[in-house]
């Protein structure tokens, strides 16, 4: 299978390509990135998928900085909509399958039951409404689609783990927001379920994330514990925080449609935590 990938120096295509390689040539991939493939370029878009001929694109790239997105908003919609517009409309003009990475951001956080992938979307940031916009537009493009929202993930590269544990060797407490929820997800157990489901033609959205929640405050206390590091985390509110974009104070997501075709293979967020701690210092 010859996989285009986009995206491939963040967290999830570098463990997407970790674990392609592991297959002894069974996926032939292509990494781009900002620096060779403009997403946002239609025209060098088209050109790329229909000569490289791909029989599936995953798109990992995006506008991720959700408060920049608030002052950026031009920026935000073409990286977040329109990149995934060109990819699913060139994607489909050679008949080939597209994944699209969304978020728990397009959903508005009220509510203390985990959302499924039917439920009705209010984004309420720029970041969450261009995400939204993507999943309309790679719906409306190539019905050869598998739209997956994921939420709090962490894997190779800058992530909330990381500089948890940077912050704790600076400092001796830690005041994380304690009134947003929702699930750790490993990079690890999201780049598996892709490879799993582009060998499927289980076409539609689906929600992948660790199973099982918490909140910022005890995901924080949780990588601690893990780690024998003794530092005070203490509780503040979203409110304290004070940042311009809105954050969803209740979004875990139920992977419901990953269950219904047998594809669930999440781990429980605290054994995910586990392993990926285990190759960090």
């Amino acid at each position: 299978m010859k996989v285009l990938l986009t995206g491939c120096k963040g967290q999830l295509g570098l463990e997407l390509i970790r674990q392609f390689s592991e297959f002894n040539g069974k996926y032939v991939y292509i990494e781009t990135d900002v620096h060779n493939l403009d997403i946002t370029n239609q025209e060098m878009v088209s050109e790329l998928v229909s000569r490289e001929k791909p029989d599936v694109i995953i798109n990992c790239a995006a506008y991720t900085n959700v408060d920049g997105c608030e002052t950026d908003e031009l920026n935000a919609y073409k990286v977040n909509a329109v990149g995934p517009r060109n990819l699913s409309v060139a994607a489909n003009a050679i008949g080939s399958k597209i994944v699209q990475i969304s978020t728990d951001y397009v959903f508005d956080g009220t509510g203390d039951e985990p959302k499924r992938e039917y439920d009705s979307l209010n984004p309420q940031s720029v970041y969450g409404k261009s995400k939204a916009f993507a999943e309309a537009m790679v719906r409306e493009t190539n019905p050869r689609h598998f739209i997956i929202r994921t939420a709090w993930l962490y894997g190779e590269g800058n992530n909330f783990v990381r500089t948890m544990l940077k912050l704790s060797k600076e400092k001796d407490e830690l005041k994380v927001v304690s009134d947003q929820f929702g699930s750790p997800t490993s990079a690890k157990d999201l780049a598996d379920c892709i490879i799993k489901l582009i060998n499927t033609e289980s076409y539609g959205i689906y929600h992948g994330t660790c199973e099982g929640s918490c909140s910022w405050n005890e995901f924080a206390k949780k990588i601690f514990e893990i780690k024998g590091i003794d530092i005070k985390v203490s509780e503040i509110t979203t409110e304290e925080l004070n940042r311009p974009a809105k954050r969803p104070k209740y979004s875990v997501l139920d992977n419901f449609m990953l269950k219904m075709i047998g594809l669930n293979d999440f781990r429980n967020w605290e054994d995910s935590l586990k392993d990926y701690l285990k190759g960090e210092v």
